[in-house]
């Protein structure tokens, strides 16, 4: 078990969809647990395996002092709506205003394999949505509107982590997000 380099904006594994887990093992409780420490050290609320290079869908949290793990999750989502700051462990440093939905029911399984219900609102919402996403391929700044996305690719390539100003680089995160990434 260890801490584990996060993969940057332009690795491919960020864009890819993951697979559902089949295998729940000693193998995928190392996942988990290098998952949870990685997601500690950096430090995050939320980490998906696809942001340490492994396509399965597997992701942690650590939010409101609440630390878990969920695999294969599918969501009920509500209608109501929260519009807040996200930000992402493989975006180092930035944060933009994000819709997501004010509340979720999450089901999944757990890494012995036995059956869960997560229901969070507010951040534990948002964190629950946004890591899904990770194991969707889908990044947080493919939710902003046009012209908040527009930012958000500018400031991605001013980035020191991306590359001299240029298109962004498969990198490992130097993590310290002062506890803004998800």
């Amino acid at each position: 078990m260890s801490v584990t380099p996060i993969r940057l904006f332009g690795d491919p594994v960020l864009t890819t969809k993951a697979d559902p887990v089949v295998d729940f093992d000693a193998e995928l409780r190392r996942l988990v647990q290098d998952l949870t420490e990685t997601m500690q050290a950096a430090p995050g609320t939320g980490l998906a395996a696809p942001q340490i290079g492994v396509g399965l869908r597997v992701f942690t949290w650590h939010v409101d002092g609440e630390l878990g793990h969920l695999v294969n999750p599918e969501l009920t989502l509500s209608a109501d709506e929260q519009f807040g700051p996200e930000g992402c462990l493989s975006l180092p440093g930035l944060t933009f205003d994000c819709r997501r939905a004010q509340s979720v029911i999450a089901r999944g399984f757990n890494m012995y394999g036995d059956p869960v219900v997560i229901e969070g609102s507010d951040l534990l919402a948002r964190c629950i949505q946004h890591e899904t996403d990770h194991l969707d391929g889908v990044l947080f700044i493919d939710r902003l509107d046009t012209d908040t996305r527009k930012q958000a690719m500018k400031a991605i390539r001013e980035a020191d982590w991306s590359g001299l100003g240029g298109m962004p680089q498969v990198k490992v995160s130097p993590h310290g997000m002062n506890g803004f990434g998800l």
